[in-house]
């Protein structure tokens, strides 16, 4: 299917339900209930979702970790500049960056960039406004970055707090611009819980770059293809999956970018291959689900290729519903906020 119209999956948010700060305890947000099937609403705390998992079912996670890719300073010339790294660029000393600041981007620019700070200079910009900036060799401009928090948290800059908690517990591999937001919300203690209740987890690897975050263009709605990520299914996770139904257990994918991980890699027989490379899988309604059977997922933002995936999960009249109900009870939306569990529950 393509989906040719973003109309349909727009919603209206009041300002103060964007999540600003995360939750006081990790594991203490709240929970929707969305039942796929039926559309029908329950509301929960995350701190009880092992009581809405079965023994047996296998969550899978997102291992990667986020990079510290935001640099702020300013232009050699003057004026206030910003870089968010999205990753190397051929050569040595070079990334690819977006970059903010006054004036329009020209090769040649220079730039006092990161704490402490780092002399760039911007060689080049493509037909997509992606700049490629030259630090001085051996220099690595991670060193002097920080946390790249999405622009709908509003302060000027990353805080004490996001260093741990806009990474997951689980964070150990080093490639994102952006947290895998379904997972921040496992503390140790509840995944203790869950493994105590025979509830297993396998690890997935999803680097999310532009491609997750940036506005749908046409292109991709045409294309049904997103900016490609890379991604690692190792050969034990495959091996769990394939364990998970032969026990006749779930396999619950924690975030879009799991499922999107499970879904590139997933076999006609509902199991999945082992692997690593780049996907721009694009799910939107009408696309089948072969790896997943339930989601743990945030609120996402309207018109986005998240809001797209979950809606084809769950349909999209059950999920606008679902997100209708979420402002009435006033959840908190987006990367900081509350979480839906998305299943078929059983009668």
């Amino acid at each position: 299917m393509s989906v040719d119209d973003l109309a349909p999956f727009d919603f209206a948010l009041p300002p103060e339900q964007i999540a600003q700060h995360p939750p006081a305890e990790r594991d203490g947000g709240r929970l929707m209930l969305l039942d796929r099937e039926s559309g029908r609403i329950e509301h929960s705390e995350i701190r009880a979702l092992a009581a809405q998992l079965r023994e047996g079912d296998l969550l899978v996670t997102n291992a990667t970790r986020v990079l510290a890719a935001r640099l702020r300073g300013h232009k050699a010339s003057g004026g206030a500049a910003e870089a968010l790294l999205l990753g190397p660029a051929d050569g040595e000393g070079r990334y690819r960056a977006l970059i903010r600041h006054s004036g329009r981007l020209r090769a040649g620019r220079k730039y006092r960039l990161g704490n402490p700070a780092l002399d760039a200079e911007l060689l080049s910009v493509d037909a997509g406004g992606i700049g490629t900036l030259g630090f001085e060799p051996g220099v690595d401009p991670y060193t002097a970055g920080e946390t790249p928090l999405p622009p709908y948290i509003r302060r000027d800059a990353a805080q004490t707090e996001d260093e741990t908690r806009y990474q997951t517990t689980f964070a150990r591999v080093p490639g994102s611009i952006a947290a895998p937001t379904a997972g921040l919300h496992l503390s140790a203690r509840l995944l203790a819980e869950l493994a105590d209740r025979g509830i297993e987890r396998a690890e997935v690897v999803l680097h999310v770059g532009l491609g997750t975050f940036r506005p749908l263009r046409q292109e991709d709605l045409t294309n049904h293809r997103l900016h490609a990520e890379y991604f690692e299914l190792p050969e034990s996770t495959a091996t769990a999956v394939a364990s998970a139904r032969a026990r006749g257990g779930r396999v619950v994918a924690v975030g879009t970018t799991a499922t999107r991980v499970l879904e590139t890699r997933a076999t006609d027989d509902r199991n999945v291959r082992a692997g690593s490379g780049t996907t721009e899988l694009f799910l939107a309604p009408g696309d089948r689900f072969r790896a997943v059977d339930a989601l743990l997922t945030n609120f996402h933002l309207p018109r986005s290729s998240l809001l797209l995936l979950v809606a084809a999960f769950a349909g999209r009249e059950n999920v606008l519903a679902a997100y209708a109900e979420a402002v009435r009870e006033r959840y908190r939306f987006y990367s900081y906020g509350d979480a839906m569990l998305i299943q078929a529950t059983p009668c």
